[in-house]
């Protein structure tokens, strides 16, 4: 089968290539994909660049990609919960860096996977699991949230953009921090939008009228902004700054965890969840999707379609 795969780290993300590999071995309790649609994270690129490896065992060649929708075309022994034909979503992320789903077709545990709503195109499902994973235990940690103020930081991006509208539909006032260009973009998902940069403390607590309820940060650095218009001993949380938990913040990382993709893809079918798709590769624009992955000026998803 043909896939995407590098063999060594690089911080330039030099090196990828698309080659025959061979095809997934399917263990017992897992079902073999034929991957339609799966979306690019900044993980995947810090991964390729080496950042990650005090953090996971990489075993090359590499094949990327944690997020894959498609359709089960094998299953293995002892794998009850699907049926060769079914239309699936999961976050496919394993013990070591390997075999991932940048490729045309990848094994993955039952427990991982998730049946796909039909109203959900390939692109919005595979944008769906890591991203809305991420959202949905961020959300879930701030607690009680219907009629508080939550400040969400970069809440234009691929995870922000789902907090907020997981947020909203549970009842909260949310403030987004964003670019200029992204504000009617968070006006259309509920969002009260804010400019980041200098200043945006006062910003904040000049709209919010005082101190706002909760914060999630899904960019990093953020801890003196936070901090600064939180009220005492709210609840705050982020995904990419470890020094929050000295300040009585939480560290989110999503889990491999079916039952919270079935969740996500819920929400999305019934419309309060909405994934943005920002634009669409081939196997071969992989590198080029890295890449744009890498300013943090994506608005949405970014998905590699490999049968494109």
């Amino acid at each position: 089968m043909r896939a995407v795969v590098y063999d060594r780290y690089s911080p330039e993300l030099e090196g990828l290539a698309v080659r025959e590999v061979a095809e997934p071995k399917l263990f017992a309790g897992s079902v073999l994909i034929e991957v339609r649609a799966a979306s690019v994270n900044p993980v995947d690129w810090k991964i390729m660049a080496g950042y990650l490896d005090g953090m996971i065992d990489a075993r090359f060649p590499v094949i990327p990609g944690w997020d894959v929708a498609g359709v089960v075309v094998a299953v293995g022994a002892d794998t009850p919960e699907f049926r060769v034909g079914d239309e699936v979503l999961a976050y496919a992320r394993k013990e070591t860096v390997s075999a991932g789903t940048f490729a045309e077709r990848v094994a993955v545990p039952a427990e991982a996977v998730a049946l796909k709503p039909a109203e959900l195109s390939w692109e919005q499902a595979a944008g769906l699991p890591l991203a809305g994973g991420t959202a949905l235990r961020a959300v879930d940690a701030l607690g009680e949230l219907d009629g508080r103020v939550l400040l969400v930081h970069a809440a234009a991006g691929g995870v922000g953009s789902l907090a907020v509208q997981i947020a909203v539909a549970r009842g909260a006032r949310v403030i987004g921090t964003a670019s200029e260009r992204n504000h009617e973009f968070l006006r259309s998902l509920g969002a009260e939008p804010v400019a980041h940069g200098a200043g945006l403390a006062e910003r904040v607590l000049a709209l919010a009228g005082g101190p706002v309820d909760a914060v999630a940060d899904f960019v990093g650095g953020q801890l003196e902004t936070t901090l600064a218009v939180l009220r005492p001993d709210g609840p705050h949380v982020s995904v990419a700054d470890d020094s929050v938990v000295e300040h009585g913040g939480r560290i989110i990382w999503v889990r491999v965890d079916g039952a919270e993709t079935a969740r996500l893809a819920e929400l999305a079918r019934s419309g309060a969840l909405r994934v943005e798709i920002a634009e669409t590769f081939g196997l071969d624009g992989v590198g080029d999707a890295f890449r744009a992955s890498r300013t943090g000026r994506t608005r949405g998803k970014l998905v590699i379609l490999p049968q494109r």
